[in-house]
């Protein structure tokens, strides 16, 4: 029997299974199930490639003899049915993120666009581009590494650019910038914007509203400073987030220039233009406090938000964000655009995929259409 070939097949079956499936239990399950589809529930096509290649060079080498053999193959050919699957619900994603935006922001706001297949099938890992500069750990407040940020800017400089703050995941006691959305971030600097990414301290040291403190800080620091690397904050300042920095980007943009959460900086300008939360969790913060919840800071006068979430989140069920969207939409002013994304799990824009390009997309759709509409701050 081939077993190196058994092996691959039965490897490629439990990560097909891992991917179609949303499992949250029992932990040892969990564990596996969540990190093998972090990866191939967005690139698929890379586990395809081995599966086939593997296959072939069964049957070149004539490993393929006996009954267990081909029952591999079989098992094989079933993965390979269970991943071109996956592939196939990544790929769906760009005409929902169209009917949402449509629907929240008026009919014809969203455009077909043409996925980057090369980038996509033969580098969806590598998120650098030639045409964008990162400018990496400078100090936007007093806590050591954990209040450093990254700037991310066309290397042209050119003049006048909106600015996107992002806000790592991580259950707010791990993580770190340079990690999360940075396909998103290199696509908007490369068409003139100025990024930024950033630390922020961790549980169990600091705790809410330590966190919030830190996102304001940044928020300022990009309205005094971004100037220098070509933006110009009248052009916009949106903030996201993935996972529980989502939740600090909900919060930040629904307490804008808020005293008690700008000590020493209460003068600043900490508005932003609008809000972009990524598989976030929306809920209360550990403590339970309600005026934690993003939910329960809901206001007239909230900016923009863009929501997404994929349906299979293992990690935050769908009720979660919908509670926000629910809230916003019940007060608020300014459009709520939600996206549920088919097949996505949890931190699905870690990699150039079919995925999260599409959603890269549409939030810069949707960023185009605020800023339309935004006055000057």
């Amino acid at each position: 029997m081939a077993v190196g070939y058994a092996l691959t097949a039965v490897l490629a079956a439990v990560i097909a299974v891992f991917c179609l499936v949303c499992i949250r239990g029992p932990k040892p399950v969990f564990f596996f199930s969540y990190r093998l589809g972090l990866v191939f529930n967005e690139i698929p096509h890379v586990a395809l490639y081995a599966l086939t290649a593997s296959t072939a060079l069964a049957f070149v080498e004539g490993d393929i003899a006996t009954v267990a053999d081909w029952v591999a193959v079989a098992l094989a050919a079933v993965a390979a049915a269970g991943l071109v699957v996956v592939a196939l619900r990544g790929m769906r994603t760009a005409p929902v993120v169209r009917r949402a935006l449509d629907e929240a922001l008026g009919a014809g706001t969203a455009t077909l666009r043409r996925p980057p297949l090369a980038r996509i099938l033969l580098r969806p890992v590598f998120r650098r581009r030639g045409d964008v500069k990162r400018v990496g750990n400078l100090a936007y407040g007093d806590a050591g590494r954990r209040n450093l940020l990254d700037v991310y800017h066309h290397r042209s400089r050119p003049e006048g650019g909106p600015i996107l703050i992002h806000f790592h995941g991580g259950h707010y006691d791990q993580g770190r910038k340079n990690t999360q959305s940075l396909p998103l971030l290199y696509r908007l600097a490369s068409q003139g914007w100025v990024c930024i990414s950033a630390n922020y301290r961790l549980r169990p040291a600091f705790s809410h509203p330590d966190h919030l403190i830190d996102a304001k800080k940044v928020i300022a620091w990009a309205r005094e400073h971004a100037e220098t690397y070509g933006a110009d904050p009248a052009a916009g300042v949106f903030v996201s987030g993935s996972s529980a920095g989502a939740h600090m980007a909900a919060l930040a943009a629904l307490t804008p220039n808020e005293p008690p959460y700008q000590p020493g900086f209460e003068e600043a300008d900490t508005s932003v233009t609008a809000a972009i939360a990524l598989n976030g969790y929306l809920g209360t913060y550990f403590d339970g406090d309600p005026a934690t919840s993003p939910v329960n800071l809901a206001r007239a006068d909230a900016p923009p938000f863009l929501i997404a979430h994929g349906d299979l989140d293992e990690l935050v069920e769908t009720e979660n964000p919908k509670a926000l969207v629910t809230a916003l939409r019940s007060v608020s002013t300014s459009p709520v655009v939600y996206v549920e994304l088919p097949g996505g799990h949890h931190a699905f824009d870690l990699f150039h995929s079919f995925r999260f390009e599409a959603l890269i997309d549409g939030i810069e759709e949707f960023a185009a259409w605020v800023r339309s509409r935004s006055s000057p701050h």
